[in-house]
């Protein structure tokens, strides 16, 4: 393996950070024959990660995120020694993963959103990074993390006014609710099928504004960045809207008499 020709292929810094950092776990479970795992991944990250593993011939690993339709997800490397236990679903997930589940009083039930939830854990110094998906309900949320920051999470954001009232849990990840996956459905109306003109509907603004917004490089679609305003959008794209949301194309619906677009969205709340 050829650390320097690997990390030449690619060009930005945090693609350059990624895929170093795997590789230093690689060495790490070839050497000490042990288990590594990485930080949640989003799934940007996991199709770059999954990508190089799959040049390098590298077949002892798997992506977890806690449920079936995980998004952010860590990446378990194991050695050869451990691949009947991994690939024959042996392993134990609650070694990896765990669950702050927040049960909210009655009285905010509801209240709440995804990035109620996440804001208030990053306030607290918090990266990104250590917390994976957010499942949010009527009754509080179950958010995904790694153990190794359960303890400070469960003392501390006690200390948010927002949770102050709020019931604090460490949960194994089994225990995770998934019906807590919170969408809202709604429609909207486009002069085509840009990215442009679908994120200013989106987000409520003009086409000017959103064209900003795209150049900024904050609109992922299907995950991976994309700074065109011009590129196509297609019956179940993905687009994350940073600072605003995700959102799913679910269908295309019809043409009104005046002949623009009207889309079926799932937005994740």
């Amino acid at each position: 393996m050829n650390r320097k020709e690997i990390l030449e292929k690619y060009k930005k810094e945090e693609e350059i950070l990624l895929i170093s950092k795997v590789l230093d776990k690689i060495c790490f479970v070839k050497e000490k024959n042990k288990v590594m795992t990485t930080d949640f991944l989003d799934p940007y990250e996991q199709t770059i990660v999954e990508k190089e593993l799959r040049h390098l011939k590298i077949a002892e690993y798997l992506f977890f995120g806690g449920y079936k339709e995980a998004e952010r997800k860590i990446l378990i490397l194991y050695p050869e020694k451990l691949r009947d236990l991994f690939q024959n679903e042996k392993w134990k997930p609650n070694n990896y993963l765990h669950v702050l589940r927040i049960s909210l009083p009655k009285a905010l039930e509801g209240v709440y959103k995804h990035r109620d939830y996440l804001g208030g854990i990053m306030k607290l110094g918090v990266k990104r990074e250590k917390i994976g998906d957010i499942l949010v309900g009527e009754e509080g949320a179950d958010i995904i993390i790694l153990p190794e920051i359960e303890n400070y999470l469960q003392y501390n954001v006690p200390e948010l006014t927002r949770f102050q009232k709020a019931k604090m849990e460490i949960e194994l990840i089994e225990n995770i609710r998934e019906s807590n996956i919170k969408t809202e459905v709604f429609e909207i109306q486009v002069a085509s099928m840009r990215n442009d003109c679908v994120v200013a509907e989106l987000m409520h603004t003009s086409r000017k504004k959103a064209c900003e917004v795209i150049k900024s490089g904050r609109v992922f679609i299907n995950f991976i960045p994309e700074v065109k305003e011009a590129k196509e959008i297609k019956e179940q794209d993905r687009i994350t809207i940073r600072g605003k949301g995700r959102f799913c194309i679910k269908a295309w619906v019809r043409n009104t008499k005046s002949g623009r677009d009207v889309l079926k969205i799932e937005k994740y709340v």
